[in-house]
């Protein structure tokens, strides 16, 4: 067990306590942040901003282009979403759960397409694209852009975005070093699927009621 507990807190034992207290913060508010989505709350964007915005300048850190361009995605649409929800509450036009339609299915693939493509013009432009965390990085890039879209936009299916690109982003923070982060992805893992499922239901309820 000992041995186990070394093995993880090892990539600790060279990094700064700067550093650790900053992902053990972000972890934090990242959890929080999803909570308050699955039920559907405005706080998800406050307390996400502060997650993303570190969490931007740790991936800069150590070369995650893909999800440095994420964090900085994540924190654009996080004001754009706390704008969108604040406004069309106080307007009594606030945006209901549904769906995803051909449409959105349409326009959350463009964005996809889009977003792949610019993060390997950024890992290019770095010489970084060598490596299989370098394309799988490109690859959650792309997934969690789409998202955030879709979260925005009040879709059902944006847990199933989460749930994918948390899955693929675990092996590769354990890689990394960043085993707090790691461990964060998989408890995101759980919580996606159970926001799945709660927004599934209020959607439904909206169309039988």
């Amino acid at each position: 067990m000992n041995d186990w507990i070394d093995i993880l807190l090892s990539p600790y034992y060279h990094n700064s306590y700067y550093h650790t207290i900053l992902e053990f913060t972000a972890v934090v508010f990242t959890i929080s942040s999803v909570f308050c989505a699955q039920k559907n709350n405005v706080w998800v964007y406050p307390i996400g901003i502060i997650s993303t915005i570190i969490y931007s300048y740790l991936t800069f850190e150590i070369s995650l282009y893909g999800d440095f361009i994420i964090n900085l995605y994540y924190t654009l649409m996080s004001f754009y979403g706390w704008y969108t929800w604040i406004y069309k509450k106080e307007k009594n036009k606030e945006t209901p759960i549904t769906f995803c339609n051909k449409k959105d299915y349409f326009y959350t693939f463009i964005l996809f397409l889009f977003t792949c493509v610019f993060s390997m013009m950024i890992y290019l432009f770095y010489g970084k694209l060598k490596y299989h965390s370098d394309w799988i990085d490109v690859l959650t890039t792309g997934i969690y852009f789409s998202g955030m879209y879709q979260m925005a936009m009040r879709k059902v299916e944006n847990w199933i975005f989460w749930m994918v690109g948390n899955v693929i982003s675990v092996p590769l923070y354990f890689f990394k070093g960043f085993i707090l982060t790691g461990i964060l992805f998989i408890v995101l893992v759980l919580l996606a699927i159970i926001g799945f499922f709660i927004w599934k239901k209020k959607a439904l309820n909206q169309i039988f009621s």
